[in-house]
């Protein structure tokens, strides 16, 4: 992975994100804490695992593994999602910086949910987390469709290169 691959890949997280969380700003509340049945049930609770699990990565980058994920209950709106979210994007972006680009292809230390010790590459980690996000982009917007609501624009990689000139 290259310094540059890696800055778009968050680039492209964070730009993905925002165009999701765009339109869950036009939910009604009862709508954003609808249990719909999926895997984390609504809307917010999908939002906050995903935010959750980018939060226990970065603290387990830093060295301070947590023993809990974040509570959905902390998230009754999607403007105190959004703000969380965005420091969570100060402290990722922040790490990366610290590493510099030698830094992405070393290998850290962690300690799993499960007091398991684990070592992983830094990029693969950084990878895994864009990806899990993505997996779950995909499952609200397939939620705000059945709670009748307007889809988030486009979040396709592609049209994300396109847009961007990256």
């Amino acid at each position: 992975m290259t310094p540059q691959a890696l800055s778009d890949m968050l680039n492209f997280h964070y730009w993905a994100r925002d165009r999701l969380l765009d339109a869950v700003e036009q939910l009604t509340q009862d709508q954003f804490h609808q249990d719909l049945g999926n895997s984390f049930g609504s809307v917010r609770d999908t939002l906050a695992h995903v935010v959750s699990a980018e939060s226990v990565w970065c603290s387990r980058w830093e060295g301070n593994p947590p023993s809990a994920h974040l509570e959905p209950a902390d998230f009754e709106t999607v403007q105190e999602l959004r703000a969380r979210w965005a420091r969570e994007e100060a402290r990722v972006r922040d790490f990366v910086n610290r590493l510099g680009p030698e830094g992405i292809d070393r290998k850290l230390q962690y300690t799993h949910f499960s007091g398991a010790p684990i070592e992983s590459v830094f990029w693969h980690m950084l990878q895994h987390v864009v990806n899990h996000a993505t997996f779950h982009r995909g499952q609200v917007t397939s939620m705000l469709r059945q709670l009748g609501a307007e889809p988030a624009k486009n979040q396709d990689l592609i049209t994300f290169y396109l847009a961007s000139g990256a």
